[in-house]
């Protein structure tokens, strides 16, 4: 069974669609039996593609991008294995959705896993700003990859 990992933030347009495809990007390098998707925790974007400028930062870094976006259901909690917030409010909302503490357990911020963040876990939202908005978002991302994929590696090793 593959180990399974959201990026959860506001709309599903900016941050996590990014997050989602150097996520996949990584693990497909690599051959881990990974499943990753995003999804957001509002409503406003659903079934609308990425922010051109996500993809845009995405595919200047050599990544590819499709997406859909949809917004986080409470009952997602048991799809997955690791459920990564981009910001401490998103990190809130998913807290108050979680059904139980096996549940809150798998939420995390996805800056946890990066040790320069230095106390400084949010992912700022890029919408309002421009292209250098969107690569300081995506350089954020990479820098916690090698530390979210240890992540992953080990909850591989558990399963």
């Amino acid at each position: 069974m593959p180990y399974r990992v959201t990026f959860v933030c506001t709309g599903n347009i900016c941050r996590s669609p990014m997050a989602e495809w150097v996520l996949r990007h990584h693990v497909e390098e690599e051959g881990l039996d990974v499943e990753v998707d995003s999804s957001g925790t509002g409503g406003w974007h659903v079934g609308d593609g990425a922010d051109d400028r996500t993809v845009a930062a995405l595919h200047r870094a050599g990544y590819r991008s499709a997406h859909i976006a949809r917004r986080f259901e409470a009952d997602w909690f048991d799809r997955y294995d690791l459920i990564l917030a981009l910001d401490d409010g998103h990190l809130r909302a998913l807290r108050s959705m979680a059904p139980d503490a096996e549940a809150l357990a798998r939420i995390r911020l996805l800056r946890e896993f990066d040790p320069a963040a230095d106390g400084d876990l949010d992912v700022p939202d890029p919408y309002y700003g421009g292209r250098a908005d969107f690569d300081l978002v995506l350089e954020m991302v990479e820098a916690a990859i090698p530390g979210l994929l240890e992540e992953i590696r080990a909850g591989l090793k558990a399963a």
